[in-house]
């Protein structure tokens, strides 16, 4: 069967997230949005993992589901952790997302790692000690665990990251890197521009939230064709079986927050063109640029734009169904009017995911506004306009306002022309 997962999100026991990201309303959104399987997040936090415990139970498959009321979603135990170490000379930061077949074998790697650290001070609890440890650390405890580095592009805290990662896998995990066997893209990149790069040509790309509240829920996701099970889904992944995992779906990698680079404090934003005829300092200030994720992938790609390797898994680029109504009728997403358009066009098409990904237009018609259709539509062709994110700022994405993605451009090109 076909179904969509997002592996990767947070309780409400990490830093800057809703405290509504407990497994009840994480499992009422993900039906919201048409995630069948969904990550716990935080398994390594006492707190949230006694709250799972109790709220959880085993299908038998290494998948869980709600003891209470609706049982549609499936949850799939996962984690992240930060290490941040010396090596080579540097400090390094990374963030891994580890992905466990059930509470007993959570229980294991958190008996280990609370030797290490302090599980309760952050969902995302931080250890000192290197990342190729924690690989050997949570595969010790078992096989079928699945260690995937996060968002492995973003300037901090990743595999790659231009401030504090490496330039290949090998070069940060050693001799464990032949466990290696996924990245998270991260949603200021998407597969088209790791494609670039032939020494992730065996490395099976996989896109999640990250969500850090309950609507950001499959912003970026995965899609399978599989028994729903752990083993099947952890098995498509490292063997990167293109006829079981089936394509992922993206952010147009653009609106991420760290696409191009810049320096958010003094409204700064180039392409990595632009940065290096500043010598990557910032024309206002004097300090060293933010590089973002198109300007280190530009530094480790071996291809061209545009080169597809031959067992890639393909990618589908989508924009929120909020933002494109919020798009279609000019207002903010917070709006209360697009808050019940979006919601009457996600019960009467199912789900957001079978809205935009799924129903034809006459389905769409029948359930959208003519301007939401065409908005919709669009997305699927790829026809938007983009002002690139960059130093944590997220980018923007418009359908119908050429003008003022033009406008800001404009504006940007006009204020670092002064220098």
């Amino acid at each position: 069967m076909q179904f969509i997962a997002d592996f990767h999100l947070h309780s409400r026991f990490s830093r800057a997230t809703s405290k509504d990201m407990d497994a009840p309303t994480i499992a009422r959104w993900a039906r919201l949005k048409g995630i069948k399987v969904v990550g716990t997040g935080d398994f390594t936090h006492p707190t949230h993992l006694a709250s799972l415990k109790a709220r959880l139970e085993s299908d038998g498959s290494g998948l869980y589901h709600s003891r209470e009321g609706d049982n549609w979603t499936k949850f799939i135990l996962t984690g992240e952790v930060s290490n941040i170490f010396s090596q080579g000379g540097k400090v390094r930061k990374i963030h891994t997302l580890i992905f466990a077949p059930s509470f007993q074998v959570v229980d294991a790697i958190n008996d280990r790692l609370a030797r290490l650290g302090k599980l309760s001070s952050d969902g995302r609890p931080i250890f000192g000690f290197p990342v190729k440890d924690l690989v050997k650390l949570v595969l010790d405890v078992s096989e079928a665990c699945l260690v995937v580095p996060a968002h492995a592009w973003t300037p901090w805290f990743s595999l790659f990251g231009a401030n504090s990662g490496f330039d290949s896998i090998e070069e940060c995990f050693g001799e464990e890197a032949r466990h290696i066997h996924a990245i998270e893209t991260g949603l200021s990149s998407d597969p088209q521009m790791n494609w670039r790069l032939s020494c992730l040509d065996e490395i099976t790309l996989i896109s999640n939230s990250d969500a850090h509240s309950p609507s950001k829920i499959g912003r970026e996701a995965n899609v399978f064709d599989c028994d729903l099970s752990y083993e099947e889904i952890t098995s498509a992944i490292r063997k990167k079986d293109k006829k079981k995992f089936v394509y992922t779906i993206e952010f147009f990698p653009e609106e991420g927050k760290y696409h191009f680079d810049g320096h958010r404090a003094c409204g700064i934003l180039f392409s990595p063109e632009e940065s290096k005829k500043h010598n990557l300092i910032c024309p206002r200030c004097g300090r060293r640029l933010t590089l973002g994720v198109m300007h280190r992938v530009n530094q480790l790609a071996d291809r061209p734009p545009g080169f597809i390797p031959q067992n890639a898994i393909p990618a589908r680029h989508l924009v929120p169904l909020v933002e494109i109504v919020a798009d279609c009728l000019s207002l903010g997403v917070g709006s209360a009017a697009v808050e019940r358009e979006y919601e009457r066009i996600t019960m009467a098409g199912g789900n957001e995911c079978e809205v935009l990904l799924s129903l034809d237009e006459s389905g769409l018609s029948r359930i959208a506004s003519p301007r939401i259709v065409e908005g919709i539509l669009k997305v699927r062709r790829g026809e938007v306009n983009a002002v690139p994110g960059y130093d944590g700022v997220f980018g923007k994405i418009s359908i119908f306002g050429k003008e003022a993605v033009l406008e800001k451009l404009e504006t940007v090109a006009a204020q670092t022309s002064l220098f």
